[in-house]
């Protein structure tokens, strides 16, 4: 179990889609014993030594995971490759987002996705049906990508010099915010029908934001998503967000994405 977040599994499996089989990798995160304890401790003192004690290792865990994406960013960097980390809750539509762009965008730049998620191949699946080479990362009860899953679907993408990757994290909101994959750039995508509160309900993942993708613009008329509000939410967290709204259904504004994607 991860001891950042609670969440994990026994093994995170990594498979190439159109190949046969699956590579298990040992589970990336620290197994620490005696973290936690089943029963009561009447003495205050005792429960202040276990919170201390947590967060050392909490610590210890995100300053290795920090160490691995710095090779992860370096080994990128030398080849020429531009990685950005998606993120957003369930059903927001990134994944929709990255076969629209690989439809569109893909003939400038090669297009090559990780994809994050509990179980299955579906989205996999999706980007390779949509053109692009891709990897699925399950992580079992993990909620969130981290540095060494992507090492190694890095070593299984193989992505062309030059070209873009895109890390497609697990839907998620709350942990993938903490972990750094590598990634040039971390892109939080929302949709107007999850409602405007997100970045005061999550600041630290609009914190931790270099853009705001709001998609599903063409549902504005039978919603309840201010957008002013919104985004101004997110800019008091976060004052040098850039914004993007746009509805991968309709193609509306999706220029302005792929003029952000251009300048990576």
């Amino acid at each position: 179990m991860c001891a950042t977040c609670g969440c994990g599994s026994d093994e995170v499996v990594v498979t190439s889609v159109g190949t046969t089989g699956a590579t298990a990798h040992d589970h990336p995160h620290e197994h620490p014993h005696g973290v936690g304890h089943d029963h009561a401790h009447p003495h205050e003192h005792v429960r202040i030594e276990a919170r201390t004690h947590t967060i050392e290792l909490e610590t210890e865990i995100l300053a290795k995971n920090d160490e691995r994406a710095a090779h992860n960013r370096s080994w990128l960097a030398s080849k020429g490759i531009s990685a950005v980390n998606l993120m957003s809750s369930p059903g927001s539509g990134k994944t929709s987002l990255l076969e629209r762009s690989i439809a569109d965008f893909g003939p400038l730049r090669p297009i090559s996705v990780i994809e994050g998620d509990q179980e299955t191949l579906f989205d996999a699946e999706r980007i390779r049906a949509a053109g692009a080479k891709a990897v699925q990362i399950n992580t079992g009860a993990g909620c969130h990508l981290d540095a060494t899953m992507v090492r190694s679907g890095l070593d299984r993408l193989e992505p062309e010099e030059g070209g873009l990757v895109f890390l497609e994290n697990v839907g998620n909101l709350v942990c993938p915010a903490l972990f750094d994959l590598g990634e040039s750039r971390r892109v939080v995508v929302i949709s107007v029908t999850e409602g405007d509160d997100k970045p005061l309900k999550y600041p630290h993942m609009f914190s931790a934001a270099d853009l705001v993708v709001v998609n599903k613009t063409d549902l504005l008329p039978y919603v309840d998503f201010d957008m002013d509000r919104c985004e101004k939410d997110a800019r008091r967290l976060n004052p040098g967000l850039e914004w993007i709204p746009v509805s991968v259904r309709t193609g509306e504004n999706l220029e302005a994405w792929y003029s952000w994607l251009r300048a990576l």
